[in-house]
């Protein structure tokens, strides 16, 4: 009997002894756990006293990751769990980053430097908007109807999402739109969370515009801007913005233990500071892009120069070409390669493989000493000097003449004023996405009014010129879930750098306008469409677009949000001659770079434009293809002479320097 309590009590030491180890093995597991802690705590407070970012770097690359936990049996399979120690070290790194950010929008302004203001643009919203809710607030039975509209939705939203949750299967009250990327992962519509705030979200910003629309006894213009900043307002607050809320960001953040957002916050920091203060969004890789290197690469040279411009004359890919040479006139409020991104895009490239003798404007990307130069300077230092430097090249008196967005307005009115002198030197005019109407000009007519020209006039008056970020900035809130939130989200959020896209490089080379060239635009054209009122003049003659008698081509696009299809309908109807209106698909860029060779988008024709847009569009037929093969037809009917083909150079001006120019290289 004792014998057996002697072994029993030896083993239970030996369980005791098993037991102790366990213990002291288990004490020192969490106390190299506590040390790993308290480097990674070290670590975040070097950071935060600004440890080199090399240092920071190096660390991250040679600690040692902690072991793996044990995946517990009751965890779906397939599922993450994030690196507690990274994740830590990247919180710290993120505060890092947005002390960055901070310190570049604080950071005072250099002397000489304009920093940006948005006080005009969001008093302008604020007493837009205001307008709205006065009208609705001042009656009570307008308030009630108001509030009770958007209370019925939502507890319809409510009652919709508890029976989701409860296991129900059900179709949506707002269906989801696959055109809208925004929500295009799964679980905007899997969960009945996010497809809530994706409803409620719909919900409001309709319930929000459909009171704009209600608001009778506002005056259309009050009514046109509340639409556009509400549709601000309603883009920024998607709750496909806010990380909280995104799905997709909530996923990539837990599964890269929040790298992602680290990287998106050094992102922000070198854009602000790149912005001197103010967000400039990269859109595009930079490093895979040069202008005559990979873009505007069209061989050519430069054979003209004056204060305001280059012409380029490219060079013929073919033995003969017709005789009549063709004149471009880009728009200068961005660079004229958009007629010649990548060979397979390029318009130019294409028309010289055609047989035409190609010539095109670069205008100068202006400074102070072009403060004073207005439309009738651009009109005659531009398009009356290219066409005698087109003369002394080629011989020839007379071109053809396109004429895209701004530049086809100067065109439109250049024409007039030679009506009115009696001169024929252009004999075709094409306009592509041009208005000479202003009454339908879309939503950039929400920047023109009397108080914000002359708070315009004022920023413009110390420098001469608006600046190059203040029309990109106008052109991009056009689109701001596709040309600011999308970036917004890719860039700072998902950590992603942007993708090497050439229109995006083209668009983000933006240029300066001077200050009478530009307040002429606004006030004459968009404030009081004093062109299409036969009131405008150049060198002391009206400019009268009736006297306008010769062929003309007049390209619209279905989608354009800056010279929308229905205004250049109404501009088209002003001229005297034979009118081919032509309607494309897609916008104001992508619906002209289309190219013939592979097409995206058809086209409409539907006979001259007369009569109402709308009833021209339902009988209109759709082609297929590309316009260019449509434009090219119509030109060269227009003369079908052939001459040898012409080289730059050959004629009485010699090349200043091979295409693209100096011009175009200038960046601000």
């Amino acid at each position: 009997m004792s014998s057996k309590r002697t072994l029993g009590n030896g083993t239970e030491d030996r369980r005791e002894r098993s037991r102790a180890a366990a213990v002291g093995r288990k004490r020192s597991r969490v106390k190299a756990a506590a040390d790993k802690k308290a480097q990674a705590l070290a670590d975040a407070i070097e950071i935060r006293n600004g440890a080199p970012q090399a240092a920071l770097d190096a660390h991250a690359a040679t600690a040692a990751p902690p072991p793996a936990a044990a995946k517990p049996s009751s965890e779906a399979e397939g599922a993450v769990r994030p690196d507690y120690q990274r994740l830590t070290y990247n919180v710290a790194r993120l505060v890092e980053q947005s002390g960055k950010a901070l310190a570049s929008i604080l950071r005072p302004a250099e002397p000489g430097e304009v920093k940006s203001d948005l006080s005009t643009e969001v008093g302008d919203a604020v007493r837009s908007l205001g307008r709205v809710a006065e009208h609705w607030l001042s009656d009570p039975g307008r308030t009630v109807e108001a509030q009770s509209a958007l209370a019925a939705n939502f507890i319809a939203l409510w009652a919709h999402t508890l029976r989701r949750m409860s296991g129900e299967t059900e179709n949506p009250i707002i269906p989801y739109d696959p055109a809208d990327k925004r929500f295009a992962a799964p679980e905007w519509r899997e969960s009945p969370l996010f497809d809530f705030l994706r409803q409620a979200h719909a919900m409001v910003s309709s319930w929000a515009s459909d009171l704009v629309d209600r608001s009778g006894d506002l005056d259309p213009q009050v009514r046109h801007k509340a639409k556009f900043y509400l549709r601000q307002i309603s883009s920024a607050l998607s709750p496909s913005n806010f990380l909280a809320t995104n799905p997709e960001l909530l996923k990539e953040t837990w599964a890269s233990n929040g790298d992602n957002l680290v990287r998106g916050a050094a992102f922000l920091a070198e854009d602000i500071e790149a912005g001197k203060g103010t967000l400039k969004i990269r859109r595009y890789d930079s490093s895979k892009f040069e202008v005559g290197v990979n873009l505007a690469t069209t061989p050519g040279k430069v054979i003209y120069r004056n204060d305001l411009i280059e012409l380029i004359q490219y060079a013929p890919t073919t033995d003969t070409v017709y005789k009549r040479p063709l004149l471009i006139i880009p728009p200068w409020i961005n660079k004229f390669y958009i007629l010649d991104l990548s060979p397979e895009k390029s318009f130019v490239r294409w028309a010289a493989s055609q047989g035409l003798t190609v010539f095109i404007i670069s205008w100068v990307n202006p400074d102070s000493r072009h403060r004073n130069k207005g439309f009738e300077d651009y009109m005659r230092e531009g398009i009356l000097a290219a066409i005698d430097a087109i003369e002394k090249a080629t011989g020839e008196k007379k071109v053809s003449a396109i004429g895209y967005c701004i530049g086809g307005t100067l065109l439109a009115m250049t024409l007039a004023y030679m009506a009115e002198l009696g001169e024929e030197r252009i004999e075709s005019a094409s306009f592509f996405t041009t208005q000479t109407d202003f009454s339908h000009a879309g939503d950039l007519k929400v920047f023109v009014d009397e108080e914000q020209l002359r708070a315009m006039e004022e920023k413009m008056a110390a420098t001469g010129y608006l600046d190059a970020s203040a029309m990109a900035n106008a052109f991009n809130m056009l689109r701001p879930d596709d040309l600011i939130w999308s970036f917004v989200i890719n860039n700072y959020m998902k950590g992603k750098p942007p993708l090497a896209f050439d229109l995006l490089a083209w668009n983000s080379d933006s240029t300066r306008m001077t200050a009478a060239n530009h307040l002429a635009y606004l006030r004459e054209c968009y404030l009081e469409n004093r062109l299409a009122k036969g009131e405008a003049a150049f060198g002391g003659k009206t400019l009268d677009l009736s006297k306008v008698k010769l062929p003309i081509y007049h390209l619209a696009t279905r989608e354009d949000h800056i010279a929308p299809a229905k205004s250049v309908f109404i501009g088209a109807k002003f001229f005297s001659g034979d009118v081919r209106y032509v309607l494309t698909g897609s916008g104001h860029i992508a619906g002209v770079i289309n190219p013939a060779s592979k097409p995206k988008y058809p086209y409409w024709l539907g006979g001259p434009p007369t009569g109402e847009f709308e009833d021209w569009l339902k009988a209109a037929k759709e082609q297929k293809g590309s316009w260019w093969l449509d434009w090219l037809d119509w030109i060269t009917r227009q003369s079908p002479e052939k001459v040898p083909a012409r080289l730059p150079g050959d004629g009485e001006l010699p090349p200043i320097c091979d295409a693209p120019g100096e011009y175009v290289r200038v960046r601000y």
